[in-house]
């Protein structure tokens, strides 16, 4: 995809449909309730119908996609562990065996594990997505080139109108990249313009050292790269990574084809702010599931104006908050479709007092 394509379809991104919402909210003032007694469960079906353009909705199929690449900062010791991981995760994640594939099966919910850049060979039984064989280490130099970016962010659009053609009426975000809570700390820093210090946490349990390190190796890739934090696509070339790059797209491709496409932590949040920067419309199409405990999580939340279904202390990843809150939404649609109605149940329907 090039950049001038990708221009094209943002601008084809349309506001939310106003009409649909208020179906929507008319619809849960109906029902023998108190009014708005289910709070976020009712908003976010509004929201749904706000993107979907229909107060009817289809969750039955349900797909948790998990974006995998490599990060060539790693080099500079910001981990716990080497890049290979990111590959053994991926085969577990291909034989379905790691923690989001166990949980999305309580839910009915298919697992895709996509190859972004993962260094090396393809690994067998992901789908290939892949720009590179990993970034390189943004210390010494951009992390990717912005066409790699423009190409990564299109390859995520295209796997969600993809999926929506497949007839998914609900789209999870995971990713899996040794190294990547670096690069979404480095991204959001710049974007937020917040102390690299204030973005940066322990990924998956850092010393002291090690996160020195890591806030370090962040200061170094800014002041070496000067990336435009009025230019997303600058600021994902020089610090981000082919992950996050790729759930920008997936949140753009689901304002693109009406279909929610729900946040997980830190990490897809920021690719999520990539998105609603890059076109602020496309702020419909991205739903929170809950609240990470990376120290800027709740920042970027507030940021983008989501609040989170959940706060339950996770910091996983692969997905695992998003399918997390996939139950509530089920039974958030159980009641819009199954409860009775004032009318009904011969009840004379409440009205605000306030």
């Amino acid at each position: 995809m090039t950049e001038a394509e990708l221009m094209q379809l943002l601008a084809a991104i349309t506001p939310p449909d106003d009409t649909a919402c208020a179906a929507a909210h008319a619809h849960w003032a109906s029902l023998a309730k108190p009014l708005g007694g289910l709070g976020a469960l009712e908003t976010l079906l509004e929201d749904a119908a706000a993107l979907t353009g229909k107060a009817q909705f289809d969750f039955s199929r349900r797909a948790v996609a998990v974006l995998c690449a490599d990060n060539g900062v790693v080099a500079q010791g910001i981990s716990q562990t080497d890049q290979s991981v990111t590959r053994a995760v991926a085969e577990n994640l291909a034989a379905r065996r790691t923690s989001v594939c166990r949980m999305a099966q309580t839910v009915h919910c298919d697992v895709l594990p996509v190859d972004m850049g993962i260094a090396g060979a393809p690994v067998p039984g992901l789908r290939d997505c892949r720009v590179a064989a990993g970034t390189a280490d943004f210390t010494k130099g951009p992390a990717m080139t912005r066409a790699e970016a423009v190409e990564a962010i299109g390859r995520g659009i295209a796997l969600t109108r993809q999926l929506a053609a497949e007839g998914y009426g609900l789209v999870a975000t995971g990713e899996m990249g040794i190294g990547n809570t670096t690069t979404s700390s480095a991204v959001a820093a710049v974007l937020l313009a917040q102390p690299v210090q204030t973005m940066t946490g322990r990924g998956a349990g850092l010393s002291d050292a090690g996160l020195a390190r890591k806030a370090d190796a962040i200061r170094r890739g800014i002041a070496c790269n000067v990336p435009n934090p009025d230019d997303v696509l600058d600021v994902l070339g020089k610090l981000g990574g082919f992950d996050i790059a790729g759930l920008c797209g997936m949140f753009l491709g689901g304002a693109l084809a009406g279909v929610p496409v729900l946040m997980d932590g830190f990490i897809s949040g920021v690719a999520a702010l990539c998105a609603v920067r890059l076109c602020p419309a496309a702020a419909k199409a991205v739903f929170a599931s809950h609240c990470s405990t990376e120290p800027a999580a709740r920042l970027v939340l507030e940021v983008l104006g989501k609040k989170p279904l959940l706060t339950a202390g996770l910091h996983l990843g692969e997905g695992t908050g998003a399918v997390a809150s996939i139950p509530l939404w089920d039974m958030a649609l159980a009641v819009y479709e199954g409860c009775y109605s004032f009318a009904e149940g011969g009840i004379a329907p409440y009205t605000p007092q306030c």
